[in-house]
């Protein structure tokens, strides 16, 4: 059947409902046996040493280049070496320090789950909105189009089979990553506001009239002091250039911005997941448990080196399943929910490699180029 157009319901009020029924004993059996794992083992769900390390050796990999930068004035090819490593670090920290805190995964206390959140703003975004839509739209609607905004249509690109086709989609399998590219560009100058936007109009953002007042003047504060901060501190202080500060400040973020963008996307839109859509009296198919096993893959679990780096967003099957559990336990649960899945007859997607992920994703990206997509995908 082909696919053009789908009309879904308003993001305040969905409609959408999720199964119930015998699949209801998976995600039940499921958190029995991930209780236990932490029970037995006398462990925190929470982060631990291992975390805090972590996030000392990131937040040093952003801070520190800059600081040398400032204080050194190395010569250009130096400094875009320096500006370089900070964009590895500054996704690294969106990743792992960032993620877990705004799930409430990092620690037990709410306020320093807080605190460690507003990391965001070193891309230059607001917390606020990233739950939004990411904990709210994302984690509920995996993959349902209209509802999560991760493969909500655009006219560069198409991540859904039911999104309207454009013609620059024909070329996303290759151009997509330049677009990719810009992702925390965008959130620094324009995507809190955008969103903020349509947060308000469709009932997500529920705040009253003076609290949002509140809210955007102290984003626009935060990022005109991040914008200074980021330009001014090299020319004034350091004397270097203002276009080569330019050069590596845009250099920073596109690092940043693809690893963000392919990481996120190697677990959702890939020839292997789904992409459901409710019925016209909005059930879906699928419990929510069973959905999420759907329309999410893992990849490289072995890898010890991206497991720690990607912040166990390799393991993005667990982490939709168990969002407050700290990732530095996702290797461990991994065994159980692959196991349990199985033994239910539920499919555990993953790949073992990221190439293989990252194969997988290109050629789905062509086949959603075509104005004509079957519904091969659920």
């Amino acid at each position: 059947m082909s696919i053009t157009s789908t009309t879904y319901p308003d993001k305040s009020n969905s409609g959408i409902r999720f199964a119930r029924g015998e699949e209801l004993q998976f995600f039940a059996a499921l958190r029995t046996r991930v209780d236990a794992y932490f029970k037995d083992n006398n462990i925190s769900r929470k982060g631990n040493t291992t975390m805090v390390v972590k996030t000392i050796v990131l937040m040093s990999a952003y801070i520190l280049p800059f600081v040398a930068m400032v204080v050194f004035s190395p010569p250009f090819w130096a400094c875009l070496l320096l500006w370089l490593l900070m964009g590895m670090g500054l996704a690294g920290i969106g990743m792992s320090v960032m993620h877990d805190a705004n799930h409430g995964a990092y620690t037990h206390g709410e306020a320093s789950n807080r605190w460690l959140g507003y990391s965001l703003v070193l891309l230059g975004g607001a917390t606020e909105n990233w739950k939004y839509q990411h904990n709210i739209l994302h984690h509920t609607y995996t993959n349902v189009s209209g509802m999560d905004e991760d493969i909500d249509p655009k006219v560069v690109l198409r991540f859904s089979p039911h999104a309207k086709h454009h013609e620059p989609h024909r070329y996303q399998w290759y151009t997509a990553f330049i677009f990719y590219s810009i992702l925390s560009l965008y959130w620094v100058v324009a995507k809190d506001y955008v969103q903020f936007k349509r947060y308000k109009r469709s009932g997500l953002n529920k705040n009253e009239i003076g609290a949002n007042r509140a809210w955007f003047a102290r984003v626009t504060l935060i990022k005109v002091i991040y914008m200074a901060v980021m330009f001014l501190l090299p020319t004034l202080v350091a004397g270097i250039p203002f276009y080569q500060v330019l050069i590596g400040w845009l250099i920073m973020h596109m690092v940043a911005g693809i690893i963000l963008s392919v990481v996120f996307q190697l677990a959702h839109v890939v020839e292997e997941t789904h992409f459901p859509i409710p019925d016209t009296e909005g059930n879906m198919e699928n419990t929510w448990a069973v959905h999420q096993l759907r329309t999410t893959m893992n990849f490289s679990r072995k890898n010890k080196f991206l497991t720690w780096y990607l912040g166990g967003l390799n393991y993005q099957v667990e982490h939709h399943l168990f969002t407050g559990i700290c990732h530095v336990h996702y290797p461990a649960i991994s065994e159980i929910v692959k196991e349990t899945a199985t033994e239910y007859g539920i499919p555990y997607l993953e790949k073992e490699t990221l190439w293989e992920a990252l194969v997988s994703h290109v050629r789905l990206l062509k086949t959603l180029g075509s104005p004509s997509v079957e519904e091969i995908m659920g």
